[in-house]
């Protein structure tokens, strides 16, 4: 090859350079080999799509809900359109692409706020240790199909290896926060 030609190889590590990780390792029941996890980069397209999804939770349409926290540094409100679990009564919110803005942000304040259409309410957050948080992950994978590049797990994982990478995936237990408005 001669120094002219482009390495297309090289130019496709450029343009996503730790987009995909193919050393994330075997699935932990140990599947037919390694099961690549994706490593979250915001992009242009994912803006987009916050902003489209945001618009639906404001209107009430689809799964979505705006979460919004405050931020741990500058105090401003930060929002962020998620996917909840919700089985019974309970909701549980799950950061699929791990330890991000949003979940930094929610553990400083304890606190989140939740709006889908008109309906708004705030929430005190409480984090799920691993062996509970397997059963919640496992159920939103089902749920919010988009995250599964995110996830060693597949859908069809038992539960015991949605535990096993709780630790990458934080699961909150959503208790409403009481209103004291009369």
């Amino acid at each position: 090859m001669s120094d002219a030609e482009p390495d297309a190889a090289a130019d496709r590590e450029q343009i996503r350079p730790k987009d995909h990780n193919p050393s994330a390792g075997p699935t932990p029941t140990g599947g037919d080999g390694p099961r690549p996890v994706r490593q979250f980069r915001m992009s242009r397209r994912d803006r987009v799509g916050d902003a489209i999804c945001g618009a639906l939770a404001r209107v009430g349409i689809g799964p979505f809900h705006l979460l919004t926290t405050r931020g741990r540094r500058t105090g401003l409100p930060r929002s962020k359109p998620v996917v909840l679990v919700i089985q019974d009564e309970q909701r549980w919110l799950v950061a699929p692409y791990g330890p991000v803005s949003w979940v930094l942000n929610a553990r400083a304040a304890g606190r989140v706020t939740l709006r889908r259409g008109r309906e708004r309410r705030e929430y005190a957050i409480d984090e799920l240790p691993a062996a509970a948080a397997g059963p919640i992950l496992k159920r939103y994978l089902g749920v919010a199909s988009a995250t599964r590049p995110y996830f060693r797990a597949s859908k069809d994982s038992p539960v015991e290896d949605f535990v096993a990478e709780a630790d990458r995936h934080p699961v909150f237990k959503l208790t409403p926060i009481a209103d004291d408005r009369s």
